[in-house]
C-alpha cells in the first residue's frame, strides 16, 4: 500500500518515528538503526511495510530498503513476529544480520533483547533453507542462484554473494558490485560494505 513516506519528522520515541506527509503525521514503528539516521524537524524518508490484523493496522518504516528486506524476511520465519524482527535489526545492521545468517553466527541474534537461542537456530535454519532453494526473492523479481542447487557458501566470494542476496539483491547486481573488490585482504564484512558502496552510487 505504502511504499515508502517522505516527509518531516515530527516526533521519535524508543522504537517509533512520525514523519509528516503533507499534514498527516504517519506513526512508523522501527529500529535503534533507523532512529539513529533520524533528526527531529529535519526531512525524513522511510521505506514501509505495513502490518494488517484483525484488530489493528501497523506500519513499519526503516532507512534503507535493505532493512525493509531483512525486517520482512525476518517475519516470513515461523514464530519471528513484528516486535522481534525490530529487536534483531536494532541490535545489528542488516548488513550484519545477513552476515550472522550466512555464517551460521546464532550468537550474534541472541545479543537482541528477547531473542533466545532456539529462535536463533531457526531464524538461520529457514534463511538459509531458503536461500539454498532460491526463494529469498528481491525488488526485480530476480532469485539468488535461480537453480534452486545454491548450497551453504564455501568461500569468501560466494558468502559475500549469498549475504547480499539476503539483502535484497539479484544476482546481476550482485555480480558487478563484487568485480574488482580484494577479496584476499578483506574481511567478510569489508568486502560486503564495499560492494554495497558501489551498488548505492
Amino acid at each position: 500500500m505504502f511504499y515508502y513516506l517522505n516527509g518531516t519528522v515530527t516526533h521519535v520515541a524508543p522504537y517509533l518515528a512520525v514523519i509528516d506527509c503533507g499534514g498527516v503525521g504517519y506513526a512508523c514503528h522501527t529500529t535503534n538503526v533507523t532512529l539513529s539516521a533520524l533528526k527531529l524537524g529535519k526531512p525524513g524518508k522511510l521505506f514501509t511495510h505495513l502490518n494488517v490484523r484483525e484488530d489493528a493496522m501497523e506500519l513499519y518504516g526503516f532507512a534503507t530498503e535493505e532493512e525493509l528486506n531483512c525486517f520482512q524476511m525476518l517475519i516470513g520465519v515461523s514464530g519471528v513476529g513484528p516486535k522481534a524482527a525490530l529487536s534483531i535489526l536494532s541490535s545489528a545492521t542488516a548488513e550484519q544480520l545477513a552476515l550472522a545468517i550466512i555464517t551460521g553466527d546464532e550468537k550474534a541474534l541472541t545479543i537482541a533483547p528477547g531473542i533466545g537461542k532456539k529462535i536463533a537456530q531457526r531464524i538461520i535454519l529457514e534463511l538459509k533453507d531458503k536461500l539454498a532453494k532460491g526463494q529469498l526473492g528481491t525488488m526485480s523479481g530476480e532469485r539468488y542462484g535461480g537453480t534452486g542447487v545454491t548450497v551453504i557458501p564455501e568461500n569468501k566470494a560466494s558468502e559475500a554473494s549469498a549475504a547480499l542476496a539476503v539483502l535484497g539483491y539479484g544476482q546481476s547486481e550482485i555480480a558487478v558490485a563484487l568485480k574488482g573488490i580484494d577479496m584476499d585482504t578483506l574481511t567478510l564484512e569489508q568486502v560486503i560494505k564495499q560492494a554495497l558502496k558501489k551498488m548505492v552510487k
